[in-house]
């Protein structure tokens, strides 16, 4: 019910997940990763704890396609399941259960796994694909998102529209960017709108935040200024 792109940047380490589906709050169980280890999409008739239990095992030094064998060999509802993972290397998997509702399918390549089901047709998939490709001088949250546009004008989910989310780790724990839009009528042009809110307001106080090394955190005066002000006084001044 699903159509996901689960990707990593070989320039920067970033991993993430974009996806867009036709229930509420996609974002909250089908997105998975964990900094320079890789990332989960888990969908169609969605098991979270594959995407869970995943990036654990990608944490433990596994690759994707050993992770994707464990996990699909654990779960007796296998058959109806579709994961896309993408590890620490780039390395890709994916799988897609038989029993899956049409159209459905993935597509993989270097550092990206493409899935969905549920939709109007193969040219989803394909459509994210071509993108998500020629797209290699954008940094990863521009390219995921673009993939997803991609897949959303090349048809999407057959049922309609309703959520859609943007994942992203860099290097710490919490993610670099967690973007929902969890009940919209059309809401990949809306994550769109809130990526690029973000990207102006968000973005520049997540560079200052604490890290594991620097347990206090950047300092800019004229970002700190900036964040004190009012939504409405930000969005006019940006």
């Amino acid at each position: 019910m699903t159509f996901s792109i689960a990707a990593r940047c070989p320039q920067s380490g970033m991993v993430g997940v974009a996806v867009s589906t036709a229930v509420p709050a996609v974002g909250a169980i089908c997105a998975f990763g964990a900094p320079g280890f890789g990332a989960i999409a888990t969908q169609s008739w969605v098991n979270p704890y594959l995407g869970i239990d995943g990036v654990e095992m990608l944490r433990q030094g596994m690759k994707a396609a050993e992770v994707l064998e464990q996990l699909i060999s654990q779960d007796p509802g296998r058959d109806v399941r579709q994961v896309g993972i993408v590890d620490g290397y780039g390395n890709t998997a994916a799988y897609s259960g038989s029993a899956c509702t049409a159209w459905f399918g993935d597509i993989t390549g270097p550092g990206y796994s493409i899935q969905g089901n549920m939709l109007t047709g193969g040219e989803t998939l394909e459509a994210m694909k071509e993108n998500f490709e020629s797209s290699g001088t954008e940094d990863l949250p521009e390219r995921l998102l673009q993939a997803l546009e991609a897949g959303q004008s090349a048809g999407g989910d057959k049922r309609g529209r309703q959520s859609a989310a943007l994942k992203v780790y860099s290097i710490e724990e919490y993610p670099y960017l967690d973007l929902r839009v969890d009940e919209h009528s059309d809401p990949v042009p809306e994550l769109r709108r809130v990526f690029e809110v973000a990207q102006r307001q968000l973005v520049p106080f997540i560079t200052m935040m604490p890290t594991r090394h620097d347990t206090i955190g950047g300092h800019d005066e004229a970002v700190e200024k900036f964040i004190l002000l009012s939504p409405e006084e930000r969005a006019r001044r940006s």
